[in-house]
């Protein structure tokens, strides 16, 4: 229950950082079969993917670094079905939005790679 709460924080922490840098909000915690999406936001004409990671300590290589090549793979393929959705496919990219204690957050733009 705690860990969802922080979790919570942390995306709510996070889409408000973002649209405070001009993204608009398109979806929260979107599901589908594959996983979840934290956070779907435009920038631009750009479709943004974005995860959220959250970590009290960085002693397994802090939040960013928990963004597994398994992680990525359910991500992609969450983002693809979201995709399937749309009439016309946009540009898109992937974000990790890392908060690691009390800094400020870390926000890696492209954090891996896209549909290709």
């Amino acid at each position: 229950m705690l860990k969802t709460l922080l979790g919570q924080t942390a995306e709510s922490r996070a889409e408000a950082f973002l649209k405070s840098r001009g993204l608009k909000p398109v979806a929260r915690n979107w599901r589908c079969r594959f996983g979840e999406i934290d956070l779907i936001m435009q920038d631009g004409a750009t479709l943004v993917f974005i995860e959220v990671r959250l970590r009290s300590r960085s002693d397994f290589g802090g939040a960013a670094a928990s963004v597994t090549p398994a992680k990525q793979k359910k991500l992609l393929a969450a983002a693809r079905q979201y995709l399937t959705a749309l009439n016309t496919l946009p540009p898109c990219r992937f974000d990790v939005i890392a908060f690691s204690g009390d800094a400020p957050p870390d926000w890696i733009r492209n954090a891996f790679d896209d549909m290709g």
